[in-house]
Order: structure tokens, then sequence, then C-alpha cells
């Protein structure tokens, strides 16, 4: 079994030293969904997803920028990362807005946890904006899809 990359041999916290790698091109893509009532999806369906606060798939993926780049300062361990594109996708589906975020940047560290932010953030902005609706809205199957990039690439 591999040993956890952010600890220390005492087992501390500790930001993986990345000095020594090699710079590349990296990539992150990853998902999740809001889930609503029917009643609820159907009115905000209806409203072309436009609410009291303004347009919510507009505010959301606006949320998921920012948080991507904002995700060494919410992540202790995470490194501070010069990022080439961030896009959030965000798309009504079955009761659900699905949402897609893909980072990409050449560095020495990858950008999944800058992608799982992105959709983290949009998600919560969603229910924040809807919450007033009901609170049986559920985030939910927030996953990394896939990464390419350093030594191995993942696909789900």
């Amino acid at each position: 079994m591999s040993k956890l990359s952010h600890l220390d041999d005492a087992g501390n916290a500790a930001m993986v030293d990345v000095s020594e790698k090699k710079v590349s091109a990296r990539t992150a893509i990853a998902s999740g969904k809001v889930v609503f009532p029917s009643a609820v999806f159907e009115e905000l369906s209806a409203q072309d997803f436009l609410g009291k606060k303004g347009s919510i798939i507009q505010t959301a993926v606006i949320a998921g920028i920012q948080a991507v780049k904002k995700t060494s300062d919410l992540i202790p361990l995470c490194h501070q990362l010069s990022l080439s594109k961030v896009k959030v996708d965000i798309v009504p589906s079955d009761n659900c807005l699905q949402i897609t975020c893909t980072v990409k940047c050449n560095e020495r560290t990858g950008v999944e946890m800058e992608a799982l932010t992105g959709v983290s953030v949009s998600a919560l902005t969603i229910y924040d904006m809807c919450k007033a609706l009901s609170h049986d809205i559920v985030i939910g199957e927030i996953k990394l899809n896939e990464k390419t990039g350093g030594k191995s690439d993942y696909r789900s």
C-alpha cells in the first residue's frame, strides 16, 4: 500500500515537496450535481433558473471559478498554482443541475483539488440561492472524472 503523501515520517501534516518534479501540462475534470424536489426543479426551470438574487447558473459558474483560484487558501496543503484555464459548466438534467469543472495548468503538481473545489463551491452556491424554496436540496456525487499529466493519468 502506498503511503499518504501529506504526512511526514512522524505522522505530521506536511506539504509535498514538488521542487524536483518536472513541469508538465496537467488537466483535471471533476463533476457533481445538485438534486431538487420535482416541484422546485419545475419552478426553477420555468423561470430559466433566474431567482431573486439573479441567474442561479451564472452566479454558480462565477463562484466555482473564484473557488478554483482560491483552492490553496481553502485546502491547507495545496500548492498555489498558476492556472491556464478554468471552465465550469452547469446543465439542467432530471430534477438536477449537473456541474462539471475543468482546470488546466503547466505546473509541477496536479489540479485535481482545484477541479473538485470548483464543483463543490458551485454546488453550494446553487444551494444558497435556492434554499428559500426548499431545504430538501441534495448536493452529491462530487468526484474526480479524470486527470492527465504528471506520472500517471486517471479516468473514472
